[in-house]
């Protein structure tokens, strides 16, 4: 009896070391769980994957007619990175009155016109072809002294990728298809 009475401490203190072990490793599990829960909620999200390189080409400026206060501009963006950007703003230094993004809208009774947009999403590896009937730029041209074959600077600024520089050629409306 003395022999089972003698071995029992050890396996109360077997039983205690062996919690405390456990314990000790849940610690460092619940933590790599809940950090595996939040980039899986972060990627699910659409915040993880390759930066988005963003590539701005085909820049057209129509020439403004005699008069007119406002032109269009047109470009293609393509988005080559794992995770969607949204363009937030358009600047020119040659167009001081402002550069407004826009989309062609139309109404029942077959009228067309441009409503300012604040933003344009770019989805990952998606791009997005400006034209007169859908998005694009609507320029200030009250000041402007452009002709046709000039080159125009135009920053685009992007919420992720940051501020992209391209040159628009100036042409004249229907001399090129701006689809």
């Amino acid at each position: 009896m003395r022999r089972i009475l003698a071995r029992m401490p050890s396996r109360l203190g077997d039983r205690r070391k062996l919690r405390d072990t456990a314990l000790a490793a849940l610690v460092p599990v619940a933590a790599c769980t809940v950090a595996l829960a939040g980039l899986t909620a972060w990627t699910g999200a659409g915040n993880a994957g390759t930066p988005a390189p963003i590539r701005v080409t085909g820049g057209r400026l129509l020439l403004p007619s005699s008069g007119a206060e406002e032109t269009s501009a047109f470009f293609r963006v393509a988005n080559e990175g794992g995770s969607a950007d949204r363009l937030i703003r358009v600047t020119s230094p040659r167009a001081p009155g402002g550069i407004a993004l826009s989309k062609h809208r139309m109404t029942e009774g077959n009228a067309a016109y441009d409503t300012a947009i604040d933003s344009v999403d770019i989805a990952a590896g998606g791009s997005l072809a400006m034209s007169p009937t859908g998005v694009g730029l609507t320029v200030s041209a009250a000041s402007s002294t452009w002709r046709s074959g000039d080159l125009v600077p135009f920053t685009f600024e992007f919420r992720r990728s940051g501020r992209v520089t391209v040159l628009a050629v100036v042409v004249r409306p229907g001399t090129v298809s701006l689809q």
